[in-house]
């Protein structure tokens, strides 16, 4: 990595597109530097203060050390603005927090880890996080994959950035149902052995792309799970690039696919309008709420003896997030390459569109989709 830009490089210098750095102190400037090396950076450095206004507010993110504290707190309020404590015993430091307007007193080395991926997010230019919406059949072949892909194809198709992750090893695939086995990227054993933190852009730039999504499956091999970190690694860097995360998630839950329901923001639970469906549905309501609080019912009707499906979510004690009835031709459709979701006035796409115009915001009139 290059040297960071120091004071004696400011003028005509343009808004700065890694972090700022203020401190005169030389072990402070040191440390602080090497984190953002760690994080993938290239710091703005300066030992003089007050700072030029375009650096001070064009930063995504601004690290200021006890010492040039006083001299900095006049300036333009902004977020994402750090203090960095010199001595753990000085309590007036937090008078100077407020008077800088700073969102957080750190002391290293004890917030180091924390303050790593404080920088590696204003590196990436994190936002909200993705909803992150799991998808769980209630018996075998309720249609859960279904659904979980029909979600992403109908939020892409909206504009919505979206990732979607297989996580069954023993589901046939999601790229196949997406017409993308063939497609070049990562599957999930590329992707075994991540751990800690993985960048958000290069995992998506890494992964198959089709139908305005991307999608993270299975390959063809023998693997058939993978450790709980390198979900939560994973899992992670999808959340952290905005949008829609849609999960296929199998219904025995193994190590991999529980953290992956602990970072879900909401559970859809696919059941068909069947006795024999709702008792099995019930097992796998009860593991699934152990470990997430907004898991709903997606009853598939009709079913033999009518059963409505406000009658199975209310025997499962789950919000009915809706009715959803079967849509002919869409076994015929995936056979040809085209996924669930794509016939737009279709049955699928109608529920998928009436779920996400309640969960997600609107896109933005421009670069909204932005994969």
């Amino acid at each position: 990595m290059s040297t960071p830009i120091t004071d004696h490089d400011l003028a005509d210098q343009p808004t700065p597109s890694g972090p700022l750095i203020v401190t005169e102190d030389e072990a402070l400037a040191e440390h602080l530097v090497r984190i953002c090396a760690a994080a993938g950076t290239e710091p703005h450095l300066l030992s003089a203060a007050p700072p030029p206004r375009h650096l001070w507010e064009g930063a995504p993110l601004v690290m200021v050390g006890d010492d040039l504290a006083e001299r900095c707190a006049g300036l333009t309020r902004r977020s994402g603005v750090l203090l960095l404590g010199l001595d753990l015993d000085d309590g007036d430091i937090w008078v100077r927090a407020v008077q800088l307007g700073a969102e957080h007193v750190l002391f290293l080395p004890d917030a180091q880890t924390w303050l790593l991926d404080r920088i590696a997010d204003a590196a990436e230019g994190v936002g909200p996080p993705a909803l992150t919406v799991a998808v769980l059949g209630g018996r075998g072949g309720a249609g859960a994959s279904t659904l979980a892909c029909a979600l992403a194809v109908t939020a892409a198709r909206a504009g919505h950035r979206t990732m979607l992750i297989d996580a069954d090893p023993l589901g046939g695939g999601l790229d196949v149902m997406l017409g993308a086995e063939q497609a070049g990227g990562l599957r999930w054993p590329d992707l075994a052995g991540s751990r800690g933190r993985v960048s958000g852009a290069e995992l998506a730039g890494a992964l198959p792309e089709l139908h305005r999504l991307t999608t993270l499956s299975w390959d063809r091999s023998d693997l058939l799970s993978i450790p709980p970190e390198a979900m939560r690694s994973v899992l992670a860097a999808a959340r952290r690039r905005g949008g829609l995360v849609v999960l296929d998630l199998p219904r025995h839950l193994d190590a991999a696919a529980g953290q992956a329901l602990e970072q879900a923001d909401t559970g859809l639970l696919v059941i068909p309008a069947e006795l024999r469906a709702m008792a099995a549905a019930d097992r796998v309501a009860a593991a699934a709420r152990m470990r997430l609080s907004d898991l709903r019912a997606v009853v598939r009707v009709p079913g033999p003896v009518g059963l409505a499906g406000r009658e199975i979510a209310k025997g499962l004690r789950l919000r009915l997030a809706g009715e959803l009835p079967l849509e002919p031709g869409l076994t015929v459709d995936v056979e040809r390459g085209a996924p669930p979701g794509s016939r737009e006035h279709g049955p699928l796409a109608r529920f998928c569109s009436s779920f996400l115009d309640e969960a997600l915001p609107p896109v933005a009139a421009a670069g909204g989709g932005a994969q």
